[in-house]
């Protein structure tokens, strides 16, 4: 996987003076172009297409200090269809324009080409299993919640605890499936995946009981899931053990991931501090 994902790498280098199709890019990777993002993002810690943006302007960049072209030649060779344009992109990156910066030989910011390799870092074995679900339905609350990569995620702790305990009683009598009990699943997200982005939040139950008046439903396709399970300090484990999967699973078995919800189920301490962790993502066969 992460010699495929370097020959994109490679193909992007090429044809930074040109339009780059991610289509084109999940292809030379072998992959999918939803799963070329999500693991992208996981192992670079930028969206594709932030870091195929900044590429482009590191490039202009030295083009522009170097003042043997004009601005407008440089900003239409790296896909910009004006000067006002690439001016607004350039100073975004750059903290001054274009002008200016050739002007005065400003120091400038410079994104690395990137370029993935194996890490044996002595981890402990990851714990997953391979389910084959047939379709259901998420009984329960929703909200609209910003993406949060490290630390507590304000809007949905805000969320979860404004739901009144007998609704939560309520929801987790109507559980008759797997993963059992109140489960949060995230769905909707952007494919960039970009900190801040937004999400559709459910707290629910996996059902196929009526949903209770005030309640919302997510129907979920029949599909196959990985399980990953993860223990310690809330909310550093679940974010960890996301990062894991998608930076040493993934690249190490034949799976990709595919569009679909992601399932939480956690189980807290007494004192709320600690938690056993079950997360399904939605999978399939990555193909050779």
């Amino acid at each position: 996987m992460l010699e495929r994902l370097n020959l994109a790498l490679e193909h992007i280098e090429r044809h930074l003076d040109r339009e780059i199709e991610v289509e084109e890019l999940a292809r030379v990777a072998a992959t999918s172009e939803y799963h070329l993002r999500r693991i992208f993002s996981a192992l670079a810690g930028i969206p594709l297409s932030e870091y195929i943006r900044c590429r482009r302007l590191t490039l202009a960049a030295a083009e522009v200090l170097a003042g043997r072209e004009t601005l407008l030649t440089i900003a239409v060779r790296y896909g910009y269809g004006s000067g006002e344009a690439f001016a607004r992109a350039f100073r975004a990156m750059h903290g001054i324009g274009p002008g200016e910066a050739r002007r005065t030989g400003a120091a400038l910011v410079s994104q690395p080409r990137m370029a993935f390799r194996l890490a044996i870092e002595g981890r402990s074995t990851m714990r997953y299993r391979v389910v084959d679900k047939a379709d259901f339905t998420v009984v329960g609350l929703k909200t609209r919640v910003p993406l949060v990569h490290t630390g507590p995620n304000r809007a949905i702790s805000d969320f979860v605890r404004g739901i009144a305990p007998r609704t939560l009683t309520l929801l987790e009598e109507l559980s008759d499936q797997e993963p059992h009990g109140i489960i949060a699943v995230c769905d909707d997200l952007s494919p960039h995946r970009a900190e801040n982005t937004e999400l559709d939040y459910y707290h629910g139950v996996i059902t196929s009981a009526a949903a209770p008046a005030g309640t919302t439903t997510l129907d979920v396709p029949a599909g196959s899931w990985a399980v990953f399970t993860a223990s310690g300090p809330v909310p550093q484990a679940i974010q960890e053990l996301w990062r894991d999967v998608f930076t040493e699973w993934f690249p190490s078995n034949p799976y990709r991931s595919r569009p679909g919800p992601e399932i939480l189920r956690t189980r807290l301490s007494p004192e709320r501090t600690e938690a056993d962790a079950e997360l399904w993502l939605p999978v399939e066969p990555e193909r050779r």
